[in-house]
């Protein structure tokens, strides 16, 4: 075959393989191929385990030549963030403090991806337990934005985004703990998906019941993203919010979509808003209802910012305490928040988590979906400061979280499902994301908007190069 299999989307490779056009081997083999070219440049991966990637694939066809139907993505490459497990790799959680830390088993999503036929490749880089939205660690250094590498290439789920744009990966995993899949998606050029809690269990979570953690697909098509997605969905028993009701039903004639270019951030960049704005023109002609939305968001920041670092300290405190030099020091600051806190401050936060849910329930009373922005910049300058006030337009928007991607953190909360889809490019030549949100389970609504949006928008799909503009 003589085209590039590292150009092809998950499900052209996938049709390649099952008309066996190409091998499975041979796919990964280009996979890894492109990797090792990729990777000085690229800086995805922690992680690559060639040989059992090509024993797999290996498998994949041997299954193929003797009848078996191996599934939907036999053959296909995925990396996967190193927060997640896959049995046979290590999960580092992109720590120094715990590089090498064998995988107990398969997260219930890998399990399901494996069994569909996909070849694991490797473990992509995230900041240490996910903790900032920037992709940086004392283990690997720093990924960097691939259209850009002035830029970050976002957070958490940096490196699987990463791998997925530079075309190392068709399909990455990656976990969003506070839009740590839609931004990096966002800042990459990609689909990304946080789906409803429970609808992609997350067994390994530290607190079920609390959980405002997820895994979820990332893709350069939304054909790959819908696929990934329903492999990786569905109950589990291990996780209580996956037994909740189905999804609903995926398709309305006239929606009402919420429209909000600001949550309570002071600024939006042009370039980001322009191209937000005619996503929502576009919306209008396909006969949308386009609904103004005014909601502050941001102003629940503080108390995201306290979850997050309780959580993260309860977590990690003791080993950090005893070896704080193997850990990052944003890390260990983010630690030492988490434990000034009281236990009041966080069963307030709790509380304030509940009313925003009740909030964003009572706004899709009258409306279908809402659309804002995934970010309020297309990105932000590599070794940003995440602990000091982030700089948009030469204004101080405040917390990063606050002013940057006010738009993500909540539905982590809330629980309600929220994608992030490529709309247009700025001046720089850095990709702008828009971010839909719907109902509990409407994941399928949610896909087929962004699909007929998509169309619609003509977006031009762009392959970030192994080397990118930028001075780094």
């Amino acid at each position: 075959m003589g085209r590039d299999l590292t150009n092809l989307a998950a499900t052209e490779l996938a049709a390649c393989i099952r008309a066996r056009q190409v091998s499975a081997a041979e796919a990964v083999d280009a996979t890894l191929a492109r990797i090792e070219a990729t990777e000085p440049f690229v800086n995805a991966f922690i992680h690559v385990d060639a040989e059992g990637a090509r024993a797999a694939a290996e498998d994949i066809d041997r299954r193929f030549d003797a009848g078996e139907d191996p599934g939907p993505l036999a053959g296909v490459p995925v990396s996967v963030k190193d927060l997640v497990h896959v049995a046979g790799m290590p999960t580092s959680f992109g720590s120094r403090a715990f590089a090498g830390t064998a995988a107990p088993e398969d997260a219930i999503p890998i399990a399901r991806l494996r069994a569909a036929g996909a070849v694991l490749v490797g473990k992509t880089t995230t900041p240490e337990f996910g903790h900032k939205p920037v992709t940086a660690s004392p283990l690997f250094g720093e990924t960097l934005n691939p259209w850009n590498r002035d830029f970050t290439s976002g957070g958490s789920s940096g490196g699987a985004a990463a791998s997925v744009a530079a075309r190392q990966t068709p399909l990455a995993v990656g976990t969003d703990g506070g839009g740590s899949v839609r931004i990096p998606a966002s800042v990459c050029g990609l689909f990304g998906l946080k789906a409803t809690l429970g609808r992609i269990p997350h067994a390994h979570a530290a607190d079920l019941f609390a959980n405002n953690s997820y895994i979820g697909p990332m893709a350069r098509t939304l054909d790959d993203l819908r696929l990934m997605y329903e492999i990786m969905a569905g109950a589990a028993p291990d996780d209580p919010w996956s037994k909740v009701a189905p999804p609903l039903p995926s398709h309305i004639d006239r929606p009402r979509i919420g429209w909000a270019l600001k949550v309570g951030n002071p600024v939006v960049e042009p370039d980001v808003a322009a191209a937000c704005e005619a996503a929502v023109a576009t919306l209008a002609d396909l006969g949308a209802e386009i609904v103004p939305i005014e909601i502050d968001l941001a102003a629940d920041e503080p108390r995201f910012r306290v979850i997050l670092e309780t959580l993260l300290a309860a977590r990690t405190a003791e080993r950090v305490r005893a070896e704080p030099q193997n850990f990052d020091p944003t890390f260990v600051r983010t630690v030492e928040n988490g434990l000034a806190r009281t236990g009041a401050e966080t069963q307030a936060a709790s509380a304030a988590r509940s009313a925003l849910f009740r909030r964003i329930e009572g706004l899709f009373e009258g409306i279908d979906y809402l659309v804002t922005p995934t970010l309020a910049a297309a990105s932000v300058p590599a070794g940003i400061d995440v602990h000091a006030d982030v700089v948009i337009e030469g204004v101080d928007c405040g917390p990063i979280r606050a002013g940057w991607y006010p738009y993500t953190f909540p539905f982590n909360l809330t629980g309600h499902p929220a994608l992030t889809m490529p709309c247009g490019w700025d001046r720089r030549g850095l990709p702008i994301g828009l971010q839909l949100s719907g109902r509990w389970h409407d994941e399928a609504g949610l896909i087929g908007l962004a699909h007929r949006l998509h169309a619609a928008l003509g977006v031009e799909r762009r392959s970030a190069s192994a080397r990118t503009r930028g001075a780094r």
